[in-house]
């Protein structure tokens, strides 16, 4: 192994490390959904510097699997957490729909 390769093995574990330290101590949700993200993102770019570094292009499927499953988990919870938001408050469980400025703008086409 090169320095190079070295150095940036050690970048990514640390950046591992400190988002693991996030996903861990929240203290929200969405600490926590982000720290996730960030953690598949690194995840994707340890393995594009572990391709690149070891010239194998049979891991690039699995490098596109994680990098989409990061974004559909990410677009899952965003959406989970936005139906979270549009709930009523009296309790009664109604779905309030679109907020009003997303009406406005959806009648206007």
């Amino acid at each position: 192994m090169t320095v190079v390769g070295a150095v940036l093995y050690a970048l990514i574990g640390g950046g591992a490390l400190l988002c693991l330290v996030r996903l861990v101590r929240g203290p929200s949700l969405l600490d926590r959904v982000v720290a996730t993200d960030t953690l598949l993102v690194i995840i994707s770019a340890g393995l594009a510097v572990h391709v690149a570094l070891v010239r194998d292009p049979t891991l690039v499927p699995v490098l596109v699997v994680v990098s989409l499953l990061a974004f559909v988990g990410s677009v899952s919870v965003a959406r989970y957490v936005g139906g979270m938001l549009l709930r009523s408050r009296t309790g009664d469980g109604r779905d309030l729909g679109l907020p009003v400025a997303a009406e406005v703008e959806e009648g206007r086409s």
